[in-house]
């Protein structure tokens, strides 16, 4: 049976912190701007951890193991 591939797409988008944390961006800061206040774009700039129901499932996409 032939190993499983990374997704390239998960590869992108998250990162594995030291402690073993998923960590990621938040969404809704590429476009349409102009009606979004600027308190609420600057707060999209922070990063944010992945919920713990969805790391597992996310750290198999990322190590192909």
């Amino acid at each position: 049976m032939p190993k499983m591939k990374t997704k390239s797409a998960a590869k992108k988008r998250f990162r594995v912190t030291a402690s073993g944390k998923v960590k990621r961006q938040h969404a809704g800061k590429n476009h349409i701007l102009t009606k979004k206040a600027r308190k609420r774009k600057n707060n999209l700039r922070q990063g944010a951890y992945v919920d713990n129901t969805q790391e597992k499932t996310i750290k198999t996409l990322i190590y192909n193991k």
